[in-house]
């Protein structure tokens, strides 16, 4: 294993009775059924699954975007199916981070933009951010890029901004949904491996949905989103 376990963060994900369905037409269709499920902090772990198999979902559940039928997902200390909407978009903001297979940057925002406005909204002075994401922009291996529009990236470029952008709050956890499905092989690879070294190196929890074993490899964990459920792999 390439990833280690870190030492405890308040960043434990425990989930319980978790269920989500969604109405199609005049049918409802159950995409996560009854899920009990324990993450521990400082560990990264995969979701395997086919497309559409539920694992965007649960990233999603995770981190408040959704809501659940029923059941219950606490995050440290803070049980995020019992807060209202906006404590749930405050403790997303200050708590998680993302990193999505199509980048979702903003375009009208250059780089270091992108990467400061999250610290912004989290409160940081425009003078701390810019520093924090300069940094954090050569962490990444594109400093001299920091004036730049999304446009003008490379896709493994722009998702090196989107690590930053992820990392750049601080977070304890860090969702990230098949963040090399649209990067050639090698691009993949890279960035995959960036992704690994900052957040052990920070000591932040992991959870990637992907659809390559490959990556599960390097997991600490990985678990099956089958018909419902969750089964270890």
């Amino acid at each position: 294993m390439l990833a280690q376990t870190i030492a405890a963060t308040n960043s434990q994900v425990t989930i319980a009775n978790l269920t989500k369905t969604y109405q199609e037409g005049e049918t409802q269709r159950t995409v996560l059924r009854d899920i009990d499920l324990t993450l521990e902090p400082g560990q990264f772990t995969v979701l395997l699954g086919q497309s559409g198999s539920g694992k965007s979902t649960l990233l999603n559940l995770i981190s408040g975007i959704d809501q659940a039928d029923q059941g219950s997902i606490r995050i440290g200390d803070t049980e995020i199916t019992a807060l209202d909407e906006k404590s749930r978009t405050l403790f997303r903001r200050d708590r998680i981070g993302f990193v999505f297979q199509f980048f979702n940057l903003i375009p009208t925002l250059t780089v270091l933009e992108n990467v400061t406005l999250p610290q912004e909204l989290a409160g940081k002075s425009a003078q701390e951010a810019n520093a924090s994401a300069m940094a954090l922009l050569e962490q990444v291996g594109i400093g001299d890029r920091g004036n730049a529009y999304p446009d003008k990236l490379s896709g493994g470029q722009q998702q090196r901004v989107a690590i930053a952008r992820a990392l750049a709050h601080d977070p304890d956890l860090i969702l990230a949904d098949e963040p090399t499905g649209n990067l050639d092989e090698e691009t993949g690879e890279t960035v995959l491996k960036l992704l690994l070294e900052l957040t052990s190196q920070g000591g932040k929890t992991l959870i990637m949905a992907t659809h390559n074993p490959e990556i599960a490899q390097q997991a600490n964990r990985v678990l099956r989103v089958q018909d419902g459920h969750i089964l270890e792999s």
